[in-house]
């Protein structure tokens, strides 16, 4: 997934804090991120940080919101472009997990590497972690016009598979023909 962040010296100072942010705990994990760090990275003062974001608890939610919004915003607009170029849906998935499992800032899923980090001591986190999910699958039911929502949801699955197998390093062709293979069985039926 590509991000367009815009330069951090052009936001106010509650989106900078936001955008560092979410490159600091998408790239380096929640809990390794401290608010210290963060607040160096947007150029804020602690009071600053503090008037923006009670807690960095509150800096979390904020952060998988923003997640949330840009992601589902590229995999719907990469999915509706490699429909429009042809390719079947199924292809189409696959182009766009490929596209993103080999952009050198891919670092897994952010959703399922939070509920990993956190989900056990934030139930909210967990929640958001649904909604993510849920909206995945949505896309995927729209994209593959089921009548069910059961199809969306297995995909939802495989793709989360196919995140973690891409996250633990394995060849990217691999996890892509396994999981081509995967949808096209789970499409047919």
């Amino acid at each position: 997934m590509k991000s367009a962040e815009p330069p951090l010296d052009a936001l106010l100072p509650r989106e900078r804090i936001l955008v560092a942010a979410h490159a600091l705990f998408y790239r380096e994990g929640i809990r390794a991120t401290g608010i210290d760090r963060i607040i160096e990275q947007s150029s804020v003062s602690k009071v600053t940080f503090y008037r923006q974001y009670a807690s960095k608890d509150a800096l979390i939610r904020a952060y998988l919101d923003y997640r949330h919004g840009q992601w589902i915003s590229w995999f719907e607009s990469s999915l509706a472009q490699a429909t429009s170029e042809g390719l079947p849906a199924t292809e189409a998935l696959v182009a766009t997990l490929r596209a993103w499992f080999s952009s050198p800032d891919f670092r897994g899923c952010a959703f399922l590497n939070a509920s990993a980090e956190l989900g056990s001591s934030d139930p909210e986190i967990l929640e958001v972690v649904r909604r993510h999910k849920q909206d995945m699958a949505a896309v995927l039911e729209r994209l593959f016009a089921a009548d069910t929502v059961s199809a969306g949801r297995r995909l939802a699955l495989l793709i989360d598979g196919a995140i973690v197998h891409a996250q633990m390093g394995q060849a990217v062709d691999a996890v892509m023909e396994n999981f081509q293979a995967s949808v096209d069985a789970i499409v047919r039926q």
